[in-house]
């Protein structure tokens, strides 16, 4: 009888804490120097009940942090990096991060001090990435005299760009699933033609 009771209440503490990070999400994209209240107030929860399941801002912010990168994480396990073919994996990893990244965008972008759960999640979401741009180069998508790390980082910087251009105003009109197509594109190909050669 006391199990009973108690999944509920557990169900509705996860609903409130995700209804106050993704208020707090929207309200710090907004306003960075957001207050706890005006965060519970955008979340439609009494100040309390934001003190209650975050004693500090910073804890508060340190959770958001730590929740987009597990949303993070599991767009790119999602994708099945290690078993879908490469190309395949590459495209929809592409399409699930762009959508974490540009829903997440605050949260994304802030900065914590070393050795947090967020510095262990980013370590791992590398680590499949790199994995998945040597299967790349294996199956010959990358040419084998380019580097697969720096291949990876070079999709992280259009990834990053992609979500600037989104937030700045000037992607309104694609979908993630068209902007993924032309940063692979972008990334595969380039942008110049077969008359530039070195």
């Amino acid at each position: 009888m006391n199990d009973v009771s108690i999944r509920p209440l557990r169900a509705d503490a996860e609903r409130t804490v995700r209804t106050i990070l993704e208020a707090a999400e929207r309200t710090l994209a907004r306003n960075p120097a957001a207050t706890m209240e005006e965060i519970a107030a955008a979340a439609g929860v009494a100040r309390t009940t934001v003190h209650r399941r975050f004693t500090t801002r910073e804890a508060l912010i340190t959770s958001l942090a730590v929740w987009a990168s597990r949303q993070l994480e599991a767009a790119v396990d999602e994708a099945r990096p290690d078993t879908t073919p490469p190309l395949v994996a590459l495209y929809q990893a592409t399409a699930n991060v762009l959508r974490v990244k540009i829903s997440w965008g605050f949260s994304m972008n802030t900065t914590l001090a070393k050795g947090n759960e967020v510095d262990e999640i980013q370590t791992r979401v590398v680590a499949s990435c790199d994995r998945l741009f040597r299967r790349l180069q294996e199956t010959g998508v990358l040419r084998a005299d380019v580097d697969p790390v720096w291949a990876r980082r070079v999709y992280y910087a259009l990834i990053h760009e992609a979500c600037q251009d989104v937030s700045a105003g000037r992607l309104t009109e694609s979908g993630t699933d068209t902007i993924a197509t032309v940063l692979i594109d972008t990334l595969l190909r380039g942008v110049g033609t077969s008359a530039a050669q070195l």
